[in-house]
Protein backbone atom coordinates (compact mmCIF):
# COMPACT_ATOMS: atom_id res chain seq x y z
CA UNK A 1 0.00 0.00 0.00
CA UNK A 2 1.17 3.35 -1.03
CA UNK A 3 0.46 6.44 -0.20
CA UNK A 4 -0.12 9.75 -1.90
CA UNK A 5 -1.12 13.39 -1.60
CA UNK A 6 -3.45 13.63 -4.42
CA UNK A 7 -4.48 11.66 -7.28
CA UNK A 8 -1.97 13.72 -9.62
CA UNK A 9 0.78 12.50 -7.41
CA UNK A 10 -0.03 9.09 -7.91
CA UNK A 11 -0.42 9.70 -11.88
CA UNK A 12 2.65 10.94 -12.04
CA UNK A 13 4.83 8.38 -9.98
CA UNK A 14 7.27 6.34 -12.33
CA UNK A 15 5.79 3.31 -11.05
CA UNK A 16 1.90 3.68 -11.66
CA UNK A 17 0.40 1.05 -13.46
CA UNK A 18 -2.97 2.55 -15.35
CA UNK A 19 -4.72 -0.65 -14.93
CA UNK A 20 -4.75 -0.29 -11.63
CA UNK A 21 -6.49 3.15 -11.95
CA UNK A 22 -9.44 1.37 -10.07
CA UNK A 23 -7.50 0.48 -6.82
CA UNK A 24 -7.07 4.22 -6.01
CA UNK A 25 -8.90 5.88 -2.56
CA UNK A 26 -10.02 8.38 -1.11
CA UNK A 27 -9.21 8.49 2.22
CA UNK A 28 -12.40 8.30 3.60
CA UNK A 29 -13.86 5.57 1.74
CA UNK A 30 -10.45 3.89 2.53
CA UNK A 31 -11.01 4.42 6.16
CA UNK A 32 -14.85 3.52 5.65
CA UNK A 33 -13.72 0.08 4.53
CA UNK A 34 -11.18 -0.65 6.80
CA UNK A 35 -13.41 -0.05 9.71
CA UNK A 36 -15.22 -3.22 9.02
CA UNK A 37 -16.01 -5.86 11.08
CA UNK A 38 -13.48 -8.02 8.82
CA UNK A 39 -10.92 -5.59 10.23
CA UNK A 40 -12.03 -4.56 14.26
CA UNK A 41 -13.19 -8.08 15.44
CA UNK A 42 -9.84 -9.85 14.57
CA UNK A 43 -8.88 -10.54 17.82
CA UNK A 44 -12.52 -11.95 18.76
CA UNK A 45 -12.50 -15.74 19.67
CA UNK A 46 -14.98 -16.24 17.27
CA UNK A 47 -13.61 -14.46 14.54
CA UNK A 48 -13.49 -17.18 11.86
CA UNK A 49 -17.23 -18.53 12.67
CA UNK A 50 -18.16 -14.98 11.47
CA UNK A 51 -16.16 -14.79 8.63
CA UNK A 52 -18.83 -15.31 5.99
CA UNK A 53 -20.69 -12.27 7.29
CA UNK A 54 -17.50 -9.80 7.86
CA UNK A 55 -16.85 -10.86 4.44
CA UNK A 56 -20.71 -9.69 2.66
CA UNK A 57 -20.22 -6.97 4.80
CA UNK A 58 -16.73 -5.94 3.26
CA UNK A 59 -18.23 -6.58 -0.30
CA UNK A 60 -21.33 -4.63 0.47
CA UNK A 61 -19.42 -1.63 1.82
CA UNK A 62 -17.02 -2.00 -1.60
CA UNK A 63 -20.04 -1.48 -4.02
CA UNK A 64 -21.37 1.25 -1.68
CA UNK A 65 -17.68 3.01 -2.33
CA UNK A 66 -18.22 2.28 -5.79
CA UNK A 67 -15.40 -0.60 -6.29
CA UNK A 68 -17.28 -3.05 -8.43
CA UNK A 69 -15.12 -3.32 -11.43
CA UNK A 70 -13.51 -5.92 -12.62
CA UNK A 71 -10.32 -4.71 -10.51
CA UNK A 72 -11.85 -5.95 -7.42
CA UNK A 73 -13.09 -9.39 -9.08
CA UNK A 74 -12.12 -12.70 -7.27
CA UNK A 75 -11.78 -14.06 -10.86
CA UNK A 76 -8.89 -12.71 -12.75
CA UNK A 77 -9.25 -13.29 -16.70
Amino acid sequence: MTFFRSEEHLRNWAQFKPETEEGIFPLPDLLKLFSAQMFRRRLDPEYFSHMREYVMEWITTLTEIGKTGPFWSLKKP
